[in-house]
């Protein structure tokens, strides 16, 4: 049976052969957010502190292809911050192995991550999820995860830094 879980990890890696190799190029959402973040740069700004890679994901809301992120292996005890600002986001705590081929979580941390519709995909609607202090795009948030909460932070390891404890 083909789940959406499924046809967006095929879709994805259909979609992978143009742009950074580990990466697929999806439309950027439209920004009609009236959000107002902390950390607030121009593009060029951006660009200057960021790889072209992590640009790719927290800017133009790009998404990497399943199973490349090293943070897929990572089981240190830490925190999962943005790799954009440094706002801590996940506690290792919440990660769990997904099966999906992108680092996720559970819960993320209290007031860390915002969250937006997204109908670029296919016509689908999803709820994308971005960083709270600068609106980086981290990924999207699905309600087929784990208890305590049955929510599933499906998240760009490229838009991560892990810092152990």
């Amino acid at each position: 049976m083909l789940t959406r879980r499924s046809l967006i990890q095929g879709l994805s890696v259909l979609g992978g052969a143009g742009g950074f190799g580990v990466l697929t190029r999806v439309p950027a959402v439209a920004a009609t957010s009236s959000e107002t973040f902390e950390i607030v740069r121009t593009e060029e700004e951006w660009k200057r502190l960021l790889t072209p890679e992590e640009y790719w994901i927290l800017r133009d809301h790009g998404t990497e292809r399943p199973g490349s992120s090293p943070l897929n292996d990572e089981h240190r005890k830490g925190t999962f911050a943005c790799a954009g600002c440094d706002l801590p986001l996940f506690r290792s705590e919440t990660k769990y192995d997904s099966g999906t081929g992108w680092p996720s979580f559970h819960t993320p941390i209290e007031g860390a991550v915002g969250t937006r519709e997204d109908r670029t995909l296919f016509f689908m609607v999803r709820t994308e999820v971005h960083c709270a202090r600068c609106g980086g795009h981290l990924g999207h948030v699905f309600g087929d995860g784990p208890p305590p909460t049955g929510q599933r932070y499906c998240i760009n390891g490229i838009a991560l830094d892990f810092q152990p404890d």
